[in-house]
């Protein structure tokens, strides 16, 4: 009995534990400077700090509410622009209503909230800091009869707009998407095929309803579900292959290039070997980084280079000519790509391989290179654990 009462006790306390996981310091860095960034921007373009009657241009508070969601969880169905901007507008016209019609303060505030609620869930548009907007206007009676409904189109519309902008300019100078990519967009090949992490045999509808069943449609997008899906799947796989590690199946024979070799040299090497990548090394084996053929492709394309035959060894003759500005493998080189170690798991290298990003992944030893794991390699790997079964 005792030990029934304990361990409902110690889920009732879990219950109260964190429940989002820890977040690296660079994202929370991220997203703090981005929400200095938008609302500073947002501050020095067109809204002061202080309260303007006249033209409705000032900051209010739920604007802070805004941008923890469009900077620090731009993925969530509740940040992206419709959401941002259509709820916190039909929050202030639903506050401005109640501050207009209802003269008791308690009762309006409630009202306020509670219809800003009904309003944005209608419009497919559920933004929390809708509900402090809505109740920003009904706590401001003063205010609402100077500006009226003038008030859900400035500050709040207005605000919103230079927020959601200021969020989509701050995640592409850091390598985010913002707004975040919707199930059933063209991938980014351009071609009609659907994302890989989309090929589930679900279509949008079925992805839908089972959002609304389990009640995350307010927690998870389509697209998102079908991310997670997918890489549920691909984790799955990675067991088939049993226990092995990055160093049973990597290829160690390596052909690499220092960052001073010419472009030229890299071509010749990708003709030879047939490679897709060519790992960048130092003298001492450290790795810097990897070339890929495609690099190679737009650097040719951004110095107006026309091959007139296949690629690489026409390019290779037209980098023997000599190119407009410094041809090294370290001007083209990639060096945010994944990597791993000797120990990482097999199946942890299935979503770096999987996903599109990169056909190769690094394995290293401390700082040195000491193999590299190719689609080929996992490909092979997955086969022999499918006949083992």
């Amino acid at each position: 009995m005792r030990e029934t009462e304990e361990t409902r006790l110690r889920a009732l306390l879990r219950g109260f534990a964190p429940a989002i996981g820890a977040t690296p310091l660079h994202e929370a860095l991220r997203a703090g400077l981005g929400a200095f960034a938008g609302l500073l921007a947002a501050g020095l373009l067109a809204l002061s700090p202080a309260v303007d009657l006249t033209l409705g241009l000032y900051l209010v508070a739920p604007f802070g509410a805004t941008s923890v969601l469009l900077f620090a969880v731009p993925n969530s169905p509740l940040a992206q622009p419709w959401s941002a901007v259509a709820g916190n507008v039909s929050a202030a016209v639903a506050g401005v209503a109640c501050c207009l019609l209802i003269p008791d303060p308690t009762l309006r505030i409630a009202v306020a909230v509670g219809a800003a609620i009904a309003v944005m869930a209608l419009l497919r548009a559920m933004h929390p800091p809708g509900g402090a907007v809505a109740m920003t206007a009904a706590m401001s009676p003063e205010a609402i009869r100077e500006l009226g409904f003038g008030f859900a189109l400035a500050p709040v519309g207005l605000g919103t707009v230079l927020l959601v902008l200021a969020a989509m300019l701050y995640g592409r100078a850091t390598g985010r998407r913002y707004p975040f990519r919707q199930f059933g967009e063209a991938n980014a090949h351009g071609t009609a095929d659907a994302p890989a992490a989309e090929r589930l045999g679900l279509s949008g509808d079925e992805l839908t309803a089972i959002l609304h069943r389990y009640r995350q449609s307010l927690n998870l997008g389509v697209e998102d579900l079908a991310r997670l899906i997918a890489a549920a799947e691909i984790q799955a796989a990675g067991h088939r292959i049993g226990p092995r590690t990055a160093e049973q199946i990597m290829s160690r024979d390596l052909v690499t290039v220092g960052p001073e070799t010419p472009l030229e040299t890299v071509a010749d090497l990708f003709d030879r070997h047939g490679f897709a990548s060519l790992p960048v090394a130092a003298a001492d084996g450290a790795f810097l980084g990897v070339i890929f053929q495609l690099h190679l492709i737009r650097r040719a394309v951004a110095d107006r280079l026309r091959l007139g035959r296949g690629f690489p060894a026409a390019l290779s003759r037209l980098l023997g000519r000599g190119w407009r500005t410094p041809a090294r493998a370290g001007d083209v080189m990639s060096v945010a790509v994944p990597r791993a170690t000797t120990s990482t798991p097999v199946a942890a290298l299935l979503p770096m391989l999987a996903e599109g990003e990169t056909d190769a992944v690094p394995i290293l030893h401390g700082a040195r290179l000491v193999g590299i794991v190719t689609r080929t390699d996992l490909v092979a790997a997955l086969a022999r654990g499918a006949l083992r079964d």
